[in-house]
């Protein structure tokens, strides 16, 4: 085998399907997850496995060394409210007291540094799966009308200053309005509030935080995200191209068109000209 890929698995399927693609590469998987957040069936895709409760750093650094890995990377999701119970070990609580900031960019990029200071290089997880990148251009059988452009238009560079202030990475709009903003509840909970207020015909744009490193948090659609979408009567989904993980693709365009919910991947760089 190859050099080990050690991962840092949250929740879903991601960690899984990472696992899965790293050792049909011939590569041996060494997986830490977290009590309360990852599948504790993933130890059937690994060749070594260990459930730490969150915060237990120094515990993740020693299994990962233990194993021989040198390279590593961060796959899943972590639920928020649920992370802010951990269980902190001494090397968690120096790390947090030395951050200006506790968004999730600020935490994730003070983890990578203690990471690769244990020479635990930190690299992206979709290099293991990048058919999971969402593509430029419209993806559903219906494209977006002219009042979704405008709500698309209205709402881009405003997420893309939501998250240069990391604070999130999607936001609601309907009619040159802000409906709501995603914070520490995560996608889902901030669709069912926005379709809750804004009422029909809403869209979600969810994007990179800018300046964001690559490495670490990507953002996440997919059929769940258009089932609560359909549920709650949204119209358009546009997301950033090339940056954003595309879960169940094929089953998530087809209730998008069975809904009749526009579905659009737009460049990192697109600036409102034109209809993408």
């Amino acid at each position: 085998m190859t050099e080990p890929i050690g991962i840092i698995a949250g929740s879903g399927e991601f960690p899984r399907m990472a696992a899965r693609s790293a050792r049909a590469q011939g590569r041996r998987v060494v997986v830490c997850g977290f009590v309360g957040h990852t599948d504790p069936a993933l130890e059937a895709e690994a060749d070594a496995f260990t459930l730490l409760h969150l915060g237990q750093l120094g515990k993740l650094i020693e299994f990962m060394k233990s194993q021989g890995v040198r390279e590593i990377c961060l796959a899943g999701a972590v639920s928020k409210p649920k992370a802010l119970d951990l269980r902190p070990d001494l090397r968690v609580v120096r790390l947090l007291f030395s951050l200006r900031g506790k968004g999730d960019d600020a935490i994730l990029r003070a983890l990578a540094g203690e990471l690769e200071r244990e020479g635990l290089r930190v690299v992206q997880a979709s290099q293991l799966v990048p058919e999971l990148r969402g593509a430029a251009g419209a993806l559903s059988s219906r494209q977006p009308g002219e009042e979704e452009w405008e709500d698309i238009r209205f709402g881009w560079p405003i997420a893309q200053t939501l998250g240069k202030l990391d604070i999130g990475q999607a936001l609601v709009v309907r009619g040159g309005i802000v409906v709501a903003v995603e914070a520490m509840e995560g996608t889902d909970e901030t669709l069912a509030r926005g379709g809750r207020l804004g009422g029909k015909g809403c869209t979600l744009i969810k994007i990179f935080k800018p300046g964001q490193d690559e490495r670490l948090d990507q953002p996440a659609i997919g059929a769940k995200t258009i089932e609560v979408m359909a549920r709650h009567g949204y119209a358009c989904l546009a997301f950033e191209a090339g940056n954003t993980l595309f879960f169940e693709q094929e089953k998530a365009l087809a209730l998008a068109d069975k809904a009749g919910i526009a579905v659009i991947g737009l460049p990192r760089d697109w600036n409102g000209g034109g209809d993408a």
